[in-house]
C-alpha cells in the first residue's frame, strides 16, 4: 500500500500542477459554477473517455489522460464548491485556492487508503476501461440526488460520490502511467 500511496501523491502532483497553472490564467473563475454543471461537464469528460475507449480514436488532439487528470480537478473543485457554497468568495486567492485543494485532496486520499485496504487494491486488476464505467455510475446516482434535491434514503451523498470519483480517476492514470 505504499507504493499506492506514493503513486498517488505523484499523480495529484501532476493534476495539481495544471489547476494551479490554469489558476493563473483563468483565476477562480470555476467558482461561478453550480454542482449540477460541474456534475455535467464531469459527464461530458467521463462520455468522451468511453467514446475513445469504443472507438479506438479521437479527432481532437488529446487522448484519454488529460480527460482524467480533468475529471480530478473538476471533481476536486466541486468538494470545494460544496464546502464553501457558489454564493460568497468567487476571487479566491492562488494560496487559498491552493490550501483548498490540498485539503481537499487529503481527505479523498484518507478515504482511498482505508477502502484500498478493505478492498485488497483490487482496483489492481481492474481495466481502466472500467474505471470510466465506475465514474459514469457515480455520475449517474449523482445526477439523481441533484434531482432529488439532495435527498437520499440510504445511499451516501454527492460528496462521497465525488471523492470516489476522484479516487477512480486516480487508480485510471496511476494503470496508464504503468502501462
Amino acid at each position: 500500500m505504499q507504493q499506492t500511496s506514493a503513486q498517488f501523491d505523484a499523480v495529484i502532483q501532476g493534476c495539481k500542477d495544471i489547476f494551479l497553472k490554469k489558476n493563473t490564467d483563468y483565476g477562480t473563475s470555476w467558482r461561478i459554477l453550480r454542482i449540477p454543471s460541474i456534475t455535467d461537464q464531469l459527464f461530458i469528460k467521463a462520455s468522451r473517455i468511453r467514446g475513445i475507449e469504443t472507438k479506438g480514436m479521437h479527432l481532437v488532439d488529446e487522448g484519454i489522460e488529460p480527460e482524467f487528470i480533468g475529471i480530478v480537478n473538476y471533481a476536486i473543485m466541486g468538494l470545494i464548491q460544496m464546502q464553501l457554497g457558489t454564493e460568497n468568495d468567487l476571487d479566491l486567492s492562488t494560496a487559498r485556492s491552493e490550501a483548498l485543494y490540498a485539503q481537499t485532496v487529503a481527505q479523498v486520499k484518507e478515504l482511498m487508503m482505508r477502502k484500498n485496504h478493505d478492498y485488497g487494491e483490487a482496483w489492481r486488476d481492474m481495466r481502466v476501461s472500467s474505471f470510466t464505467d465506475m465514474i459514469l455510475v457515480r455520475l449517474m446516482r449523482i445526477k439523481q440526488i441533484e434531482d432529488n434535491e439532495g435527498a437520499t434514503l440510504v445511499s451516501e451523498g454527492i460528496d462521497a460520490n465525488y471523492m470516489d470519483i476522484i479516487n477512480y480517476a486516480i487508480f485510471a492514470l496511476i494503470k496508464l502511467n504503468e502501462s
